[in-house]
């Protein structure tokens, strides 16, 4: 056997070992606990439930490498107009759901009346699976291009993003500076990093190529990946409680917003996470902040994140100045879901802030080029596909036409 596969085959050996000794010691008496856990917050937390999310047209969107990607759209009422349009975009593990607080909030606005596009990640939620090769962070950027090109090819944008979404708007900052220039009025970073820059003074992330944890797992993924699944099966109560524990802060959290994360978590197939996993403990874009001081910046983290520490929102902020940094105390990784209400307020302000620039047109345009003409597309290297149930197929999206 090669040296990599006596190391593969030891870390597997101490995962599953590990695994094991929980399975016949602790797990029924954790899963007890842990059941009276959810009863009694349950209870606690009972009145504080929201309205439900606001139904979208789903829709797909084939990717520049052919992958679909599945989407979705919220417009305004019927004969109201659109003044931005916001893009949502999630983080690693997760799916669109994760915005789920946030729809009714931004459906609901009347001022600004914004469009509303959510879509899955490569590999995540519903959108297809894949190749390991293509699970980059650079490739993100290019599928939120080719989501924007589609679905929102003309007028101004804000872009909200969560984890490795910020991630991705990094990168799509880096491949089109053009874009933030002259459409993105606005950007909200929300408890992600510009880089795992540990040798920086930095604390290195959950997510990082160098914890040996998440290493082990995506070998064993690779090697094993029915072996992954039937464990994280029967653990399910152990890694609800994980969930809860990594996902949020310290305080008492509604019951509803573990379990919606655990549901997103586990509708995503072990090997399709680690697919990610080098990309993000490679991703370094300090270098493409700048490209983002043209916008109306957001930078909210809580300091009690467990996955990306509050110290990479800081580095993020020094880099954009004139950024609006937002401090959660006690909040964890999930601050749309664990303080919903202050998420919206600090959107709400970004919106006001992104159309202010949008209707003064203080885009900052490079220096030879002139903003696109009102009825004009900006070039593209070919229109990307998109698909409709119920439609007749395949076609090439120009710019929106409304809806009867």
């Amino acid at each position: 056997m090669s040296r990599r596969g006596w190391q593969t085959a030891g870390i597997v050996g101490g995962i599953v070992g590990a695994a094991g000794a929980a399975a016949g010691v602790g797990v029924a008496a954790q899963r007890r606990h842990i059941a009276t856990q959810r009863r009694s917050l349950a209870t606690e937390m009972s009145e504080h439930a929201r309205i439900p999310p606001v139904p979208g047209e789903e829709c797909s969107v084939t990717a520049d490498d052919g992958i679909r990607i599945a989407a979705e759209e919220i417009e305004p009422p019927e004969g109201e107009k659109a003044a931005l349009t916001v893009v949502l975009v999630h983080g690693f593990a997760l799916d669109r759901r994760t915005w789920q607080e946030q729809r009714p909030f931004l459906a609901g606005l009347a001022d600004p009346r914004v469009r509303v596009v959510l879509y899955d990640q490569r590999s995540h939620g519903r959108s297809e699976r894949a190749p390991q090769e293509s699970c980059t962070i650079e490739q993100l950027g290019k599928d939120l291009d080719a989501v924007i090109r589609a679905l929102a090819p003309d007028g101004p944008l804000v872009l909200v993003s969560h984890s490795m979404g910020g991630m991705s708007v990094m990168a799509l900052a880096e491949q089109h500076p053009d874009l933030f220039h002259q459409r993105v009025a606005g950007v909200a970073l929300i408890s992600t990093s510009a880089g795992d820059m540990s040798s920086s003074g930095l604390p290195g992330t959950f997510l990082s190529h160098r914890n040996p944890l998440t290493r082990g797992l995506g070998m064993l993924a690779a090697w094993q990946p029915g072996l992954v699944e039937t464990g994280r099966r029967a653990l399910g109560d152990v890694i609800w409680a994980v969930t809860k524990r990594f996902a949020y802060g310290d305080r008492g959290v509604d019951p509803r917003m573990v379990d919606l994360v655990d549901t997103m978590i586990d509708s995503n197939a072990v090997g399709a996470l680690t697919d990610f996993v080098n990309t993000l403990g490679t991703h370094d874009r300090i270098a493409a902040l700048p490209g983002l001081s043209g916008c109306e910046v957001l930078v909210l983290a809580g300091d009690a994140d467990r996955i990306i520490p509050y110290r990479h929102s800081e580095v993020i902020a020094d880099a954009l100045p004139t950024a609006r940094l937002v401090r959660l105390p006690g909040v964890g990784h999930m601050p749309m879901l664990e303080q919903a209400d202050r998420v919206d307020d600090e959107l709400a302000d970004l919106l006001e802030r992104s159309l202010e620039r949008s209707r003064s047109g203080r885009f900052r345009l490079p220096r030879g080029r002139k903003a696109p003409a009102a009825d004009e597309t900006p070039a593209a290297d070919g229109d990307p596909v998109v698909e409709r149930p119920g439609g007749d197929g395949k076609r090439p999206r120009r710019p929106r036409r409304r809806r009867a």
